[in-house]
């Protein structure tokens, strides 16, 4: 990751799995540069104007795949709003060039929204990586306080559409601790239902640096556990849920 100057998100979000996941052959790799045109409350990726795309980050991807022995590769990336197609065109690129170079490596895609523009997101979906994600983070009520550019409804819109298009498995997260309530959560778990979404995971927001939205409850491994059981009772066909689980927690095992 050094030698190529690439991002992952296990270092620029601070993740508390980066050990073990880096030890189980699973990486998540941030394309696009490292700085976001967003300013999400929680989240500790720097916010600016972002870098002009680097057109051999594909590659440079790829070959740190192979190099790494990466097993199965999680793909994320900074909103790019400055850009006029999302970053969708390196994204797909990206996806190519590891299929290329690791034919037998299994991919995800966790994608920003993209906007709400469709178009967009056709582009992940024709290269068809084996899982794509679009986290949802938090519930209706708090989605304009804690991601400030983005918008509750549209994060359904792209996760349904996917779906509808033939995308075989599409994953959801939502952190918890920011103030919702179990009825909120519980609605969010029934939202992400109706568009069809197979796999979500729960876990504990924790505060960044002092300038990041506070945390205002810290769930218990139980409440864990029940949203875990209420989650495959509603049709989940896997759910992740306990304090230190992230988007790309046991993604390996997400294939099923």
């Amino acid at each position: 990751v050094d030698n190529y100057k690439l991002h992952t998100i296990c270092e620029s979000g601070n993740c508390p799995n980066m050990g073990e996941c880096w030890g189980a052959g699973t990486a998540t790799f941030m394309i696009l540069g490292n700085t976001c045109t967003r300013s999400c409350g929680f989240c500790a990726v720097h916010t600016g104007r972002p870098d002009p795309v680097d057109w051999d980050e594909p590659e440079r991807v790829a070959r740190s795949v192979k190099l790494m022995k990466v097993k199965h590769c999680v793909l994320t990336s900074v909103d790019r709003d400055d850009l006029a197609d999302g970053g969708s065109i390196i994204w797909a690129e990206v996806v190519n060039a590891v299929r290329r170079m690791s034919p037998e490596t299994t991919m995800e895609t966790l994608i920003p929204d993209f906007k709400g523009e469709m178009h967009n997101v056709d582009r992940l979906l024709e290269v068809a990586p084996e899982i794509i994600s679009h986290n949802i983070e938090t519930v209706r009520r708090l989605t304009r306080q804690v991601r400030i550019q983005a918008k509750y409804d549209r994060s359904m819109a792209v996760l349904a559409y996917m779906k509808e298009k033939g995308q075989k498995r599409t994953k959801s997260g939502i952190m918890l601790g920011l103030g919702e309530t179990e009825d909120e959560v519980l609605e969010t778990l029934k939202d992400l239902i109706a568009a069809d979404v197979d796999i979500v995971t729960l876990g504990q927001y924790l505060q960044p640096t002092p300038k990041h939205l506070p945390v205002q409850e810290y769930i218990t491994p139980e409440q864990f556990d029940k949203y875990k059981e209420i989650g495959l009772e509603m049709g989940f066909k896997y759910v992740e849920s306990g304090p230190l689980v992230r988007s790309s927690y046991h993604a390996e095992k997400h294939l099923f």
